[in-house]
Order: C-alpha cells, then structure tokens, then sequence
C-alpha cells in the first residue's frame, strides 16, 4: 500500500464533527492527500466558507495521523475550488438519509436551473414523501435547513444543495 493509501485508509474514518454518521471523505471535504518522505500534506475545503467545524476537522485529523505514527503533518484549508454537494459520495448521502437528514439531490448534467428564493424540495428521510414544508433556512448548523412532512408530521434536516 503506498503511503498516500495509508493516510487515506487513516482519514476515511475521520467523522464530521456535527454530523457523526459521515466521514470527511464522503462528505467530500477531503480534497487530497500527499506524502513526500515524512510530510504528510492534507488538503480540505469547506463546506461553507467560515464552517465553525474547520478547526475541529483539522486536529481530528492530526489525532487520526498521529495515532498511526505520521507526526510531520500539515493541513491546509482551500477554498477555490467552492465545495460543492455533487463532492458528497453516494455512501454519504445514504448514511444522511439513514441518520433522518435528506440529503442534497443529484444535480443533473448540463445547465443547472435555479429558482431564486425557492429552496430545492428534498423528500421525507423517513417515509420518502415528497408533501413536505420547509421551517426554516437555517438549521442546527448553516449547512441545513429545517423541514417537516406533512405525510408523517416528523420534522427533518436537509442538508443544503449548493
């Protein structure tokens, strides 16, 4: 196994801290991973620009590094390119809708139509209709907004299509 697998295999069980069910990997924060020698360089972007959890990913990340033996360990944050929620592995966005949050929906290929002030209309995480209202556009974190069914009456996050 190469050393960049190694550091992959170490990081792809590192967790978002505020959402625990999906690595960094699936989430696609994780952009790349490099070794020379001893140096390990990480590449992360954020979610959102000014994500409060960057500080968190970042010593969970030296804590998985160092637990494995790799000490000389440098993480830089990037935002250019933006994360985007097309980064989100398709595992990622089961565990999502598995944990109760409905994940961003696939975009498809070519020009993107967007509704200005109309968020995109996720689907009930539980029993999969698609009567739902949104509550609010910001959630537990700015990354989700609040929603509910109005098949089964549950309340619901939707983590954000951007």
């Amino acid at each position: 196994m190469t050393p960049e697998a190694q550091v992959r295999e170490v990081l792809s069980a590192v967790t978002d801290p505020e959402i625990p069910v999906i690595t960094i990997d699936d989430l696609g924060v994780l952009r790349d991973v490099q070794v020379e020698g001893g140096h390990v360089t990480v590449t992360i972007t954020p979610t959102y620009s000014g994500c409060p959890a960057m500080d968190e990913i970042e010593a969970d990340i030296r804590s998985a590094l160092a637990a494995r033996g790799f000490d000389d360990v440098e993480v830089r944050s990037v935002l250019s390119p933006a994360w985007t929620t097309e980064w989100m592995s398709e595992a990622g966005r089961e565990k999502l809708r598995a944990y109760g949050i409905a994940p961003p929906t696939r975009r498809a290929s070519g020009p993107v139509l967007v509704t200005l002030g109309r968020p995109v209309r996720p689907s009930c995480p539980r029993c999969s209709s698609d009567d739902v209202e949104e509550l609010t556009r910001f959630a537990s974190t700015s990354c989700k907004s609040l929603w509910r069914c109005r098949a089964c009456r549950e309340p619901f996050d939707h983590f954000k299509d951007h």
